[in-house]
C-alpha cells in the first residue's frame, strides 16, 4: 500500500499555491488500550476482538478496516438490541474518532469480528490485528488470547 506524506518543499508550495495540504494524524496519534478476544472453538464460528481505541492527536481519524493473518475476513462490527430485546449484528462501516476520544471495540457494542478463521483461536496465544485509517496509515495491536468465558484482560 503506498503512502504518500506532504512535507517540506511540497506541503510550502501547495500552501503558497492556494491550496492546502491536509492536517494527517499519524500512527503515532493513535493508542491501542487493553486488547484482548476470547479463545474459539474450532475454526467454524468467527471470534472477535475486543480493544481501545484512542486518538491522542489534534485532527480526527477514521478507522476504515482491519487486517490479520487469523481471518479471511475481519470487519468492525456493532451489536444492536431493539425495544423487544432482540440483538442483531451487523457491518459498523468506517469509524471516525475525534481528537482527544476514544471508541471502545467491546462485548455486546462495537467489536472486531475475524470471520472465516485460518485456525482456532487457542488460549494462551497471541495474533496481530492490523488497524486500517483513511489517510493510508495503519497500525498493529498485538492481542492476547484468552479463556473462552473469558470477560476481558481483568477477568
Amino acid at each position: 500500500m503506498k503512502k504518500i506524506i506532504l512535507t517540506g518543499a511540497l506541503s510550502t508550495f501547495l500552501t503558497l499555491g492556494g491550496l492546502s495540504a491536509p492536517a494527517l494524524a499519524g500512527p503515532e496519534d493513535i493508542v491501542i488500550e487493553n486488547a484482548w478476544s476470547r479463545a474459539s472453538i474450532g475454526t467454524n464460528r468467527p471470534g472477535a476482538a475486543y480493544m481501545t481505541i484512542r486518538n491522542t492527536g489534534d485532527e480526527p481519524v477514521t478507522l476504515t478496516g482491519l487486517e490479520t493473518p487469523l481471518a479471511m475476513k475481519p470487519e468492525i462490527h456493532e451489536t444492536k438490541t431493539n425495544a423487544e430485546g432482540v440483538s442483531s449484528m451487523s457491518p459498523a462501516g468506517e469509524i471516525t474518532i475525534a481528537p482527544g476520544e476514544s471508541v471502545s471495540l467491546e462485548p455486546g457494542g462495537l467489536h472486531a469480528m475475524l470471520m472465516r478463521l485460518n485456525e482456532p483461536m487457542t488460549e494462551g496465544q497471541t495474533f496481530t490485528l492490523k488497524l486500517l485509517f483513511g489517510d493510508g496509515s495503519e497500525i498493529t495491536a498485538d492481542v492476547p488470547i484468552l479463556s473462552v468465558a473469558s470477560r476481558g484482560p481483568e477477568g
